[in-house]
């Protein structure tokens, strides 16, 4: 089974149990960003089986005709997944390409025996005493997606003006910040380089030492944010579909979807795993009520891709 996913994020555990459990071998292949996955698919690597988009690239990847219709029999624990979460899908309403893996949201975390008297809020980032000190992602919808969010704007608008606003606060932010930056971030927090970080709870304190987990603060900011949900897909050109249907109900068997969500810490969309869970997650799905997900904004990107460059060439 060759499948293409982002990097850490299932346990090598919960792999090597498949592959004995079914008789199989898995090739794993992993990508940083959704950009990177959909760059190397649509300059001609084949061979994938499995890849796990977020929401926007399934709707683009559906477009292109990429992917193959899911045939939701072939997986019976479909119906472990909390039914309030698939009724706020709209990139692919009713899952004919996909089926969710997990719901998230990017943070902020902080180091608060570095800081003190800060609201849960994305103005965190105008702290000029911090200046130096911080980093948010290199990412241009997360980015700007809190930024608009700050304002009051959703996430997915294509109000030239909104998002114009949105590029004035980023930069409002960026003198405040050491760099963006979307793989060294937890590493840099852990090592006490940066003393608050955009990023992904999952990664910050699986690179935290464990034994001072206590002195991070990660919170989903009040005003919401961008979130995502990436899904299991299956190509259309996929040699081994039989085998990607039982890896995707393999992954939401209850015991294993447990054992996924202890390893990331975050919430669980399998209602029936919820109970199996060992440990707590840094957040709840009731913390991303502000935040939307991003949908793919068609040709309108050329607004964001314009902000974005406008921002990473300012000094």
């Amino acid at each position: 089974l060759y499948i293409y996913n982002w990097t850490c994020y299932i346990p090598d555990d919960v792999l090597s149990d498949f592959e004995k459990e079914f008789g199989v071998k898995i090739v794993y292949d992993v990508y940083a960003s959704n950009e990177e996955m959909f760059a190397k698919i649509k300059g001609g690597a084949t061979g994938y089986d499995v890849v796990v988009p977020s929401g926007d690239y399934v709707s683009i990847m559906a477009k292109e005709g990429m992917l193959d219709t899911i045939d939701k029999t072939k997986i019976p624990n479909f119906a472990n997944i909390d039914t309030s979460v698939l009724s706020k899908i709209h990139f692919d309403a009713g899952n004919h390409y996909s089926v969710p893996y997990m719901m998230a949201s990017s943070g902020v975390a902080v180091n608060k025996t570095k800081v003190n008297g800060y609201e849960h809020s994305w103005n965190i980032f105008e702290r000029s005493d911090l200046a130096g000190k911080m980093t948010m992602l290199y990412d241009m919808r997360e980015v700007l997606g809190a930024a608009l969010k700050s304002l009051g704007y959703s996430v997915n608008t294509v109000d030239t003006n909104q998002i114009n606003q949105a590029r004035d606060l980023v930069l409002k932010w960026k003198k405040n910040l050491q760099k963006f930056d979307a793989e060294a971030f937890a590493k840099s927090f852990a090592a006490g380089e940066f003393v608050v970080v955009h990023g992904y709870a999952e990664n910050i304190f699986k690179e935290y030492d464990s034994t001072k987990a206590g002195d991070v603060d990660f919170f989903i900011p009040k005003e919401g944010g961008p979130m995502y949900m990436d899904n299991l897909c299956i190509f259309k050109t996929a040699r081994h579909k039989e085998l990607a249907y039982k890896f995707i109900n393999y992954i939401h068997r209850p015991d294993i979807y447990a054992r996924i969500c202890d390893y990331l810490l975050l919430p669980s969309l399998n209602e029936k795993a919820r109970a199996l869970r060992k440990t707590k997650p840094k957040y709840e799905i009731s913390d991303l009520k502000n935040s939307e997900f991003k949908e793919d904004v068609g040709e309108n990107i050329k607004l964001y891709n314009k902000a974005w460059q406008q921002i990473t060439i300012e000094n």
